[in-house]
Protein backbone atom coordinates (compact mmCIF):
# COMPACT_ATOMS: atom_id res chain seq x y z
CA UNK A 1 0.00 0.00 0.00
CA UNK A 2 1.23 3.11 -0.97
CA UNK A 3 1.31 6.41 1.25
CA UNK A 4 -1.42 8.66 0.63
CA UNK A 5 -1.46 12.35 -0.03
CA UNK A 6 -4.36 13.71 3.03
CA UNK A 7 -6.18 16.41 3.11
CA UNK A 8 -4.16 17.87 5.18
CA UNK A 9 -6.34 21.17 5.89
CA UNK A 10 -9.52 19.13 7.55
CA UNK A 11 -7.25 16.94 9.16
CA UNK A 12 -5.94 20.04 10.80
CA UNK A 13 -8.99 21.14 11.99
CA UNK A 14 -10.75 17.84 13.52
CA UNK A 15 -7.24 16.45 14.43
CA UNK A 16 -7.89 17.49 18.57
CA UNK A 17 -7.74 13.60 19.50
CA UNK A 18 -4.30 13.46 18.27
CA UNK A 19 -2.70 16.52 19.10
CA UNK A 20 -4.17 15.48 22.66
CA UNK A 21 -2.70 11.94 22.62
CA UNK A 22 0.91 13.58 21.40
CA UNK A 23 1.48 15.80 24.13
CA UNK A 24 1.05 12.91 26.59
CA UNK A 25 3.05 11.03 24.04
CA UNK A 26 6.02 14.06 24.34
CA UNK A 27 5.52 14.20 28.06
CA UNK A 28 7.37 10.53 27.94
CA UNK A 29 10.58 11.47 25.89
CA UNK A 30 13.46 12.48 28.15
CA UNK A 31 14.86 16.18 26.81
CA UNK A 32 17.58 18.41 27.72
CA UNK A 33 16.28 21.09 25.22
CA UNK A 34 19.37 20.91 22.89
CA UNK A 35 18.44 17.53 21.08
CA UNK A 36 18.03 16.92 16.92
CA UNK A 37 14.73 14.89 16.79
CA UNK A 38 12.99 13.62 14.21
CA UNK A 39 9.11 13.60 14.20
CA UNK A 40 8.32 10.63 12.59
CA UNK A 41 4.83 11.88 10.75
CA UNK A 42 4.46 15.35 11.63
CA UNK A 43 1.03 15.67 10.26
CA UNK A 44 0.32 19.11 9.99
CA UNK A 45 3.02 20.25 12.71
CA UNK A 46 0.56 20.42 15.27
CA UNK A 47 2.37 18.53 17.84
CA UNK A 48 5.31 19.09 16.28
CA UNK A 49 5.05 22.38 17.34
CA UNK A 50 4.25 21.21 20.92
CA UNK A 51 7.66 20.03 20.69
CA UNK A 52 9.71 22.62 19.63
CA UNK A 53 8.39 24.78 22.52
CA UNK A 54 10.16 22.11 24.72
CA UNK A 55 13.61 22.52 22.71
CA UNK A 56 14.66 25.67 23.80
CA UNK A 57 17.70 25.50 21.38
CA UNK A 58 17.15 22.20 19.69
CA UNK A 59 15.84 21.33 16.41
CA UNK A 60 13.34 19.07 14.81
CA UNK A 61 13.24 16.89 11.54
CA UNK A 62 9.22 16.78 10.37
CA UNK A 63 8.75 13.65 8.52
CA UNK A 64 5.62 12.87 6.40
CA UNK A 65 4.61 10.82 3.70
CA UNK A 66 2.17 12.96 2.41
CA UNK A 67 2.95 16.58 0.63
CA UNK A 68 -0.34 18.60 1.86
CA UNK A 69 0.64 17.22 5.00
CA UNK A 70 4.43 18.31 5.02
CA UNK A 71 3.19 21.91 3.43
CA UNK A 72 0.50 22.67 6.04
CA UNK A 73 3.75 21.59 8.64
CA UNK A 74 6.09 24.10 7.03
CA UNK A 75 2.80 26.82 6.88
CA UNK A 76 2.48 26.38 10.86
CA UNK A 77 6.17 26.25 11.91
CA UNK A 78 7.31 28.96 9.92
CA UNK A 79 7.65 31.08 12.57
CA UNK A 80 10.58 28.50 14.01
CA UNK A 81 12.69 28.87 11.08
CA UNK A 82 15.83 26.86 10.66
CA UNK A 83 14.92 25.22 13.69
CA UNK A 84 12.75 22.98 11.50
CA UNK A 85 13.75 20.82 8.54
CA UNK A 86 10.97 18.97 6.58
CA UNK A 87 11.11 15.68 5.06
CA UNK A 88 9.00 13.75 2.72
CA UNK A 89 9.51 10.21 3.34
CA UNK A 90 7.87 6.96 3.81
CA UNK A 91 8.66 5.10 7.05
CA UNK A 92 8.36 1.25 4.97
CA UNK A 93 11.66 2.49 3.49
CA UNK A 94 15.10 3.65 4.75
CA UNK A 95 14.92 7.15 6.00
CA UNK A 96 17.19 9.30 3.84
CA UNK A 97 18.20 12.00 6.74
CA UNK A 98 21.38 13.33 6.70
CA UNK A 99 23.23 12.56 9.94
CA UNK A 100 21.50 10.69 12.74
CA UNK A 101 19.13 12.19 15.28
CA UNK A 102 18.94 12.07 19.06
CA UNK A 103 15.90 11.06 19.56
CA UNK A 104 12.71 10.03 17.53
CA UNK A 105 8.84 11.17 18.72
CA UNK A 106 5.67 9.61 17.05
CA UNK A 107 1.98 10.00 17.33
CA UNK A 108 -0.57 8.43 15.33
CA UNK A 109 1.43 6.79 12.28
CA UNK A 110 2.80 3.29 12.86
CA UNK A 111 -0.32 1.95 11.88
CA UNK A 112 0.01 3.14 8.48
CA UNK A 113 3.29 1.29 7.79
CA UNK A 114 2.62 -2.49 6.84
CA UNK A 115 5.79 -3.63 7.62
CA UNK A 116 6.97 -2.93 11.31
CA UNK A 117 10.37 -5.09 10.98
CA UNK A 118 11.26 -2.31 8.09
CA UNK A 119 9.81 0.77 10.50
CA UNK A 120 12.05 -0.06 13.18
CA UNK A 121 14.96 -1.09 11.57
CA UNK A 122 14.73 2.51 9.40
CA UNK A 123 14.38 4.06 12.81
CA UNK A 124 17.36 2.47 14.56
CA UNK A 125 19.50 3.30 11.19
CA UNK A 126 19.00 6.99 12.34
CA UNK A 127 19.10 6.77 15.53
CA UNK A 128 21.87 8.13 17.88
CA UNK A 129 23.20 4.95 19.96
CA UNK A 130 21.44 5.32 23.54
CA UNK A 131 18.75 7.30 21.90
CA UNK A 132 14.80 7.28 22.73
CA UNK A 133 12.31 6.19 20.80
CA UNK A 134 8.88 7.49 22.07
CA UNK A 135 5.55 6.52 20.46
CA UNK A 136 1.99 5.75 20.20
CA UNK A 137 -0.08 4.25 17.33
CA UNK A 138 -3.23 2.09 17.02
CA UNK A 139 -2.63 -1.61 18.80
CA UNK A 140 -4.76 -4.81 18.61
CA UNK A 141 -8.05 -4.25 19.10
CA UNK A 142 -8.08 -0.86 17.77
CA UNK A 143 -11.28 0.69 15.91
CA UNK A 144 -13.47 -2.58 16.56
CA UNK A 145 -16.71 -1.41 15.91
CA UNK A 146 -15.06 0.26 12.81
CA UNK A 147 -14.29 -2.96 11.73
CA UNK A 148 -17.84 -4.63 12.58
CA UNK A 149 -18.88 -1.90 10.54
CA UNK A 150 -16.90 -2.40 7.49
CA UNK A 151 -17.64 -6.19 7.12
CA UNK A 152 -21.78 -5.21 7.79
CA UNK A 153 -21.04 -2.35 4.67
CA UNK A 154 -19.29 -5.55 2.72
CA UNK A 155 -15.94 -3.63 3.09
CA UNK A 156 -12.80 -6.84 4.26
CA UNK A 157 -10.23 -4.69 3.48
CA UNK A 158 -7.88 -3.63 6.26
CA UNK A 159 -4.99 -0.65 5.33
CA UNK A 160 -4.07 -0.58 8.92
CA UNK A 161 -1.37 -2.49 10.78
CA UNK A 162 -2.67 -3.15 14.69
CA UNK A 163 0.09 -4.70 16.56
CA UNK A 164 0.40 -6.22 20.25
CA UNK A 165 2.66 -5.01 22.54
CA UNK A 166 4.20 -8.92 22.50
CA UNK A 167 5.06 -8.57 18.69
CA UNK A 168 6.72 -5.41 18.88
CA UNK A 169 8.76 -5.56 22.01
CA UNK A 170 10.49 -8.92 19.88
CA UNK A 171 10.40 -6.52 16.42
CA UNK A 172 12.30 -3.69 18.36
CA UNK A 173 14.68 -6.01 19.94
CA UNK A 174 15.58 -7.65 16.83
CA UNK A 175 15.57 -3.99 15.24
CA UNK A 176 19.05 -3.47 17.90
CA UNK A 177 16.40 -1.73 20.69
CA UNK A 178 16.96 -1.88 24.67
CA UNK A 179 15.00 -1.17 27.39
CA UNK A 180 12.00 -1.46 25.41
CA UNK A 181 8.27 -1.23 27.24
CA UNK A 182 5.29 -1.25 24.96
CA UNK A 183 1.56 -1.70 26.32
CA UNK A 184 -1.48 -1.16 25.57
CA UNK A 185 -4.69 1.18 26.45
CA UNK A 186 -8.39 1.95 25.29
CA UNK A 187 -9.06 5.53 24.82
CA UNK A 188 -12.50 5.48 23.97
CA UNK A 189 -12.98 9.43 21.62
CA UNK A 190 -16.14 10.98 21.73
CA UNK A 191 -16.52 12.39 18.30
CA UNK A 192 -19.33 15.17 17.83
CA UNK A 193 -22.03 14.32 15.71
CA UNK A 194 -21.92 16.57 13.21
CA UNK A 195 -18.80 16.25 12.78
CA UNK A 196 -18.48 12.22 12.85
CA UNK A 197 -18.99 11.72 9.00
CA UNK A 198 -15.80 14.21 7.99
CA UNK A 199 -13.93 12.30 10.84
CA UNK A 200 -13.99 9.28 9.37
CA UNK A 201 -13.84 10.41 5.93
CA UNK A 202 -10.52 12.09 6.46
CA UNK A 203 -8.70 10.25 9.43
CA UNK A 204 -10.12 6.53 9.75
CA UNK A 205 -11.49 5.70 6.52
CA UNK A 206 -9.22 8.13 3.87
CA UNK A 207 -7.17 4.47 2.40
CA UNK A 208 -10.68 3.15 1.56
CA UNK A 209 -12.51 5.48 0.14
CA UNK A 210 -9.45 5.70 -2.88
CA UNK A 211 -10.47 2.73 -3.64
CA UNK A 212 -13.84 3.26 -4.59
CA UNK A 213 -14.81 6.19 -7.06
CA UNK A 214 -15.39 9.19 -6.28
CA UNK A 215 -19.70 9.03 -6.32
CA UNK A 216 -19.79 6.51 -3.92
CA UNK A 217 -17.45 7.84 -1.29
CA UNK A 218 -20.28 9.92 0.79
CA UNK A 219 -22.59 6.86 0.93
CA UNK A 220 -20.14 4.34 2.11
CA UNK A 221 -18.83 7.12 4.90
CA UNK A 222 -22.63 7.65 5.81
CA UNK A 223 -22.91 3.61 5.78
CA UNK A 224 -20.25 2.64 8.72
CA UNK A 225 -21.43 5.81 10.62
CA UNK A 226 -24.74 4.67 10.91
CA UNK A 227 -23.74 1.19 12.16
CA UNK A 228 -21.59 2.76 14.92
CA UNK A 229 -23.72 1.98 18.27
CA UNK A 230 -22.61 5.77 19.63
CA UNK A 231 -20.49 8.96 17.86
CA UNK A 232 -17.36 7.45 20.25
CA UNK A 233 -14.96 5.65 18.48
CA UNK A 234 -12.94 3.08 20.46
CA UNK A 235 -9.34 3.42 20.52
CA UNK A 236 -6.69 1.33 21.23
CA UNK A 237 -3.46 2.63 21.58
CA UNK A 238 -0.29 1.06 21.10
CA UNK A 239 2.42 3.05 23.48
CA UNK A 240 6.13 2.30 22.79
CA UNK A 241 9.39 3.30 24.53
CA UNK A 242 12.33 2.41 23.30
CA UNK A 243 16.17 2.89 23.52
CA UNK A 244 18.69 2.61 20.61
CA UNK A 245 21.16 0.11 22.10
CA UNK A 246 24.77 1.58 22.36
Amino acid sequence: MSPRNWDARTYDRVADPMTRWGESVLDRLPLRGDERVLDAGCGSGRVTELLLRRLGSGSVVALDASPNMIEAARARLAPYGDRVSYLLADLGQPIPLDGPVDAVLSTATFHWVPDHDALFGGLAAVLRPGGWLVAQCGGEGNLATVMRALDEVGEPWRPWNFQSPEATRVRLGSAGFVDVECWLHDEPTPIAPAELETYLATIVLGANLERLSPDRRADYVHAVAQRLPAPTLDYVRLNIVARRAV
